[in-house]
């Protein structure tokens, strides 16, 4: 029998966790708390989470640095809690890798409903059940070789880390190269719920895969833009 996922909710307030904690458990989840980013990272190591809830303020560290600390060693999926509602909030946890965002007060359901995507988002990345993917091998792009079958990506044959989401966005991209996608279609195809997401959204994760990728992240080879339209990747 499989094991429940497990969720660490990262969050000092403890009535939120407490909801936070029976309606996960209701949903299926094991779910854990930790009421500082100390405690957290530590928890982080010894559970080893399936998903990370994390609020933006914290008694003894900033959740946007937190968040950038996790994704340094970990790949885990990040989802941000802010009571500041702030557009630049939400462009910071982001750009540091967190994979999705959420302003309180929020829907349980919805929340829940976010979990279960991006987690699914993540199963799909690690069991490579696709045999289309398996099929097409390695792609090269000038000095980019991504490995679809292992889910790797190199620039002049160093690796480089690339979180769930940067996985998705940037094979999408290139499964299609030369076609345009506009960033609600972008925001679709790679979250899968419109009406959840920020078309922000992928004018971050186009920077954070240019800043990776690109030797020239202000003049991008591959990962254009088109505008007036939205995105496209160019393998010449």
């Amino acid at each position: 029998m499989n094991r429940a996922r497990r969720i660490l909710i990262i969050e000092d307030e403890k009535d939120i966790s407490r909801i936070l904690m029976d309606y996960l458990l209701v949903n299926g989840y094991e779910p854990h708390t930790a009421e500082s980013g100390e405690e957290g990272l530590r928890m982080i190591e010894r559970l080893q989470p399936d998903f990370i809830i994390l609020d933006i303020m914290l008694p003894d560290a900033d959740g946007i640095d937190l968040c950038r600390q996790i994704r340094e060693r970990h790949e885990t999926p990040i989802l941000i809690l802010s009571a500041r509602g702030s557009d630049t909030d939400k462009v910071l946890g982001l750009g540091f890798g967190a994979d999705d965002y959420m302003t309180k007060p929020f829907s349980l359901s919805e929340l829940v409903a976010r979990v279960n995507a991006n987690l699914r988002r993540t199963d799909g990345i690690g069991s490579m059940t696709n045999k289309k993917k398996e099929e097409e091998g390695i792609v090269r792009a000038g000095a980019i070789v991504m490995d679809k079958r292992a889910y790797k990506v190199a620039v002049e044959d160093k690796e480089v880390s690339l979180s769930a989401k940067e996985y998705e966005l940037l094979f999408f991209l290139a499964e299609h190269k030369n076609q345009v996608f506009s960033k609600s279609q972008l925001l679709d195809a790679i979250w899968g719920f419109q009406s959840y997401g920020d078309e922000n959204t992928i004018t971050v994760y186009i920077r954070r895969l240019r800043e990776k990728l690109e030797a020239d992240p202000s003049n991008p080879v591959h990962i254009r833009t088109v505008w007036g339209v939205g995105y496209k990747f160019s393998a010449e």
